[in-house]
């Protein structure tokens, strides 16, 4: 069967998370995006831990279910630590196909550090230890590392992180198969490095409310179990993996390298200009994700490896709509509408992804037809995230040269 799949989130217990981050929540905003399976997050606190336990339905195949929403386990530890005289911040997530798995590996994690402390630990184990942990435990758990493009928490952080995945996890690294791209990059930036070929390149949410699941998520045709996602995923099954849904990676809080506090925002060849220094305070910018690619990357733009899986970038609904009406997302008549919309066509993904051109003019105003049509060609325009920043999404913006274009043919 084929069913949208988003593994991070985070739980109310993680800081800076709505207090509706909570299962029954979780299940209704699903449905409403269209994700038939959802990672738990945070299964390492033990607050969260005990309303998992008590409010899903085991299937008995290493899944778990809640008012038609199926659930895997999974949780995000954040590593800082010291090594060869460098100190990393590494966030990795962590898969489990049993409680009685989960229940072993925060038994053993919460010797180490504080596993109350926050829905995402931190804790001051190397990465490789972590793998090394969680696979005796239970070989069947699966280790992603997370947003891996991120500058200050990821494996390949320009501020944190590993030039190699072999110098993270060490003897490890062979059984770590799939990796999280991040919001601010895209799987084209990370088709450049050779390197990653053979991993399979997923794409999650890492939502803190609701409403933000599935912006970015995994689309599979295979049978809701573990054991078969973990396959799919371990062998970069393509005809079982059909592809990932994505932010356009610009929109990602650190896509362009920048100084947030002084209002600087440059492309890697601005930062080169500059000797990477802001001109206005003289500290070091944030080398973001497009830098930090460029430098690691052996190929030129645009190569395709042939085991690639495919993706689609996407723009949210709630955003068109916003854009549409002149509004802000947070406005309450955007989520009036958007709720209008989809009791006209099922879930937010039937919307964006499947309902055809006709389809879209018969049921919804023009300018929101308009917008999801631009977003589907990806004929938007966008100043990118830096430093912490999200990028701007402009959808209707007139200064493109397509719609320039049009607004010429319109004329006539």
């Amino acid at each position: 069967m084929e069913f949208i799949a988003d593994f991070h989130i985070h739980s109310k217990y993680s800081r800076a998370t709505s207090r509706d981050m909570d299962v029954k929540h979780l299940a209704e905003w699903a449905k409403l995006k269209g994700v038939s399976l959802m990672g738990t997050g945070d299964f390492t606190h033990h607050l969260w831990l005990e309303e998992l336990k008590h409010t899903l339905e085991d299937c008995g195949n290493g899944l778990y279910k809640y008012a038609g929403i199926y659930f895997m386990l999974t949780a995000e530890v954040s590593s800082i630590y010291s090594k060869n005289g460098r100190t990393y911040r590494i966030h990795n997530l962590i898969f489990s196909p049993s409680f009685k798995s989960v229940d072993k590996i925060n038994e053993r994690l919460g010797r180490i550090g504080n596993l109350a402390s926050d829905g995402r630990p931190i804790l001051g184990l190397d990465a490789a230890e972590l793998a090394r942990i969680v696979f005796d435990i239970d070989e069947n758990c699966m280790i992603v590392p997370g947003h891996i493009w991120t500058p200050w928490f990821s494996v390949f952080g320009s501020m944190s992180g590993f030039d190699k995945i072999e110098d993270c996890f060490e003897a490890q690294t062979e059984k770590i198969f799939a990796l999280e791209t991040g919001l601010s990059s895209d799987p084209t930036m990370n088709w450049r490095l050779s390197a990653l070929d053979r991993f399979t390149l997923i794409s999650n949410s890492d939502s803190h409310s609701p409403s933000r699941i599935g912006r970015e998520a995994n689309v599979f045709n295979c049978d809701l179990d573990y054991k078969t996602i973990r396959e799919v995923l371990r062998t970069k099954d393509k005809k079982r993996f059909l592809y990932t849904i994505e932010f356009f990676p610009e929109e990602g809080k650190y896509h362009f390298d920048g100084h947030r506090l002084c209002g600087i925002r440059w492309s890697p060849q601005e930062t080169r200009a500059h000797n990477g220094k802001c001109p206005k305070c003289g500290k070091n910018v944030t080398v973001g994700v497009v830098n930090r690619v460029e430098k690691l990357a052996d190929r030129a733009e645009g190569f395709v490896p042939d085991n690639a899986i495919p993706f689609k970038n996407l723009v949210s609904l709630d955003q068109i709509i916003a854009e549409s009406k002149g509004v802000a997302k947070t406005s309450v008549g955007v989520e009036r509408d958007y709720r209008s919309y989809l009791a006209n066509f099922g879930t937010e993904f039937d919307i964006l992804m499947r309902a055809s051109r006709e389809d879209l003019i018969k049921k919804l105003p023009a300018k929101v037809v308009e917008g999801v049509l631009r977003a589907r060609a990806g004929k938007i325009s966008i100043k990118p995230g830096y430093d912490g920043e999200y990028g701007i999404i402009s959808i209707f913006d007139k200064d493109t040269p397509e719609q320039k274009h049009e607004q010429q043919l319109d004329l006539f």
